[in-house]
């Protein structure tokens, strides 16, 4: 199974104020190119499917270096 196409969605700037990273508690950065919520702290980026951010840790994937 292929995973399923991410679009480019413009996520509310209010939910992108009160969202943080599940794990650290911190502040959190949404990169549109890749449609995900990055924590740096906890170096790990959340993604969105269908416009919908999937907070779960396990859904996310590590951040490489220089990411």
């Amino acid at each position: 199974m292929t995973e399923p196409e991410t679009r480019k969605i413009e996520l509310d700037p209010k939910l992108l104020e009160i969202l943080v990273c599940p794990v650290t508690h911190g502040p959190l950065n949404y990169d549109r190119e890749k449609s995900e919520l990055v924590s740096r702290s906890a170096r790990l980026a959340y993604p969105i499917r269908d416009g919908v951010p999937i907070m779960l840790p396990e859904e996310a994937r590590d951040l490489i270096e220089g990411e």
